[in-house]
């Protein structure tokens, strides 16, 4: 009963008055917050008690699914604000047989990054079966829904392209100095111009993307349907409940960066405690050089990528929890701004009081 007033008092406490068409004023609840914390009883009741295959399937889709962390990407201008001339910019001579090698390393990378898109695109849905069946098995749901994970493919390689055609517009008027159109002071009036509606795009491209991921991607399971018919089946409650997103997308963002946070403190954790045993593997591989340099060398490298490799796996289960509590919190407001695209009913009937006649 205590634990039942308790729901009910922060239930109510998150509510906001709104006006009806009649004048009366109704509390509206603000499902952004009333989901914080039955998001952590789903996500301890689906990750406890701890099972090895679980976590370690998770831990492999972790790796590729969206969730928890930002990127920043901080720039520094110096100098004492008069532009260049070009007759004095540094130049650096070049060996022809260095630009193939640019290009092959330059086209290597593209196709490594493609390749971590597709396969984190298809992961995606991957993701969603496993919370929402709590029977997490890659194979299988990869079979099922690959093919929706080539149309999210799709759509968010046209949003980075959209961003980069946007970033190489921006750009233009700098780099076009360069080989001798415009001037460096135009070029850099341009771009004061331009990079306040760069950072709009990337604001909104940033929201459509999420919610591609955390909601369309859901419908798209229910209704084994396209990203685009996902997004027509959610953009009427988009506009009609436009504050809960907006909560969501505001809650979200900063449990986002707190996720980040503790992702980086446990895996901080875990390389120092990597780093006892692994630090007496590269001693003794520094023995061996000294004696033989060949053999050290050689046990230096295989040290060194089994370092590599443990640590990129202590990163992927110290992700575990925070993305499944972060998509569960996701699943959880969807359903409820619409039960018709509850996905994961069984789960949230189990943590809720009013739905759980075992808790009263």
């Amino acid at each position: 009963v205590v634990a039942g007033s308790n729901r009910t008092s922060r239930r109510a406490s998150t509510s906001l008055p709104i006006k009806t068409g009649t004048g009366s004023v109704d509390a509206m609840a603000l499902y952004a917050l009333d989901n914080l914390d039955d998001a952590i009883d789903v996500t301890r009741n689906f990750l406890t008690p701890v099972k090895r295959h679980v976590w370690l399937r998770l831990a492999v889709i972790a790796l590729f699914v969206g969730g928890a962390g930002t990127n920043v990407a901080s720039w520094s201008f110096g100098g004492d604000g008069e532009p260049m001339p070009a007759d004095q910019l540094p130049t650096v001579d070049v060996e022809p047989w260095v630009w193939p090698l640019i290009a092959a390393v330059v086209v290597g990378v593209v196709l490594l990054g493609l390749s971590f898109l597709l396969v984190g695109s298809i992961m995606e849905f991957v993701f969603v079966e496993s919370l929402r069946n709590e029977q997490v098995t890659i194979r299988r749901y990869w079979r099922q829904r690959w093919r929706q994970g080539l149309r999210l493919f799709g759509f968010r390689l046209v949003l980075g392209l959209l961003v980069l055609g946007a970033v190489l517009l921006v750009a233009a008027p700098v780099l076009l100095p360069l080989v001798g159109v415009g001037t460096f002071s135009a070029g850099a009036a341009l771009l004061v111009l331009f990079v306040p509606l760069l950072l709009l795009l990337a604001i909104v491209v940033a929201v459509v993307h999420s919610f591609t991921t955390v909601f369309v991607v859901p419908l798209m399971i229910q209704s084994n349907a396209g990203v685009l018919a996902g997004w027509r089946r959610l953009w009427p409650s988009i506009t009609a409940q436009w504050r809960q997103f907006l909560a969501y997308a505001l809650v979200g963002f900063v449990l986002s960066i707190l996720g980040g946070v503790v992702v980086g403190v446990a895996t901080v954790l875990l390389v120092l405690a990597a780093l006892l045993p692994f630090g007496l593997l590269f001693a003794l591989s520094y023995g061996l050089f000294v004696v033989f340099p060949p053999l050290g060398i050689l046990a230096f490298v295989v040290v060194g990528i089994v370092f590599v490799l443990v640590i990129i796996a202590l990163v992927a289960i110290a992700q575990v929890p925070v993305k499944t509590y972060l998509r569960y919190y996701a699943l959880l407001v969807l359903g409820d701004v619409d039960p018709a695209f509850d996905l994961i009913a069984t789960q949230r009937a189990a943590v809720r009081d009013d739905e759980s006649p075992a808790e009263e």
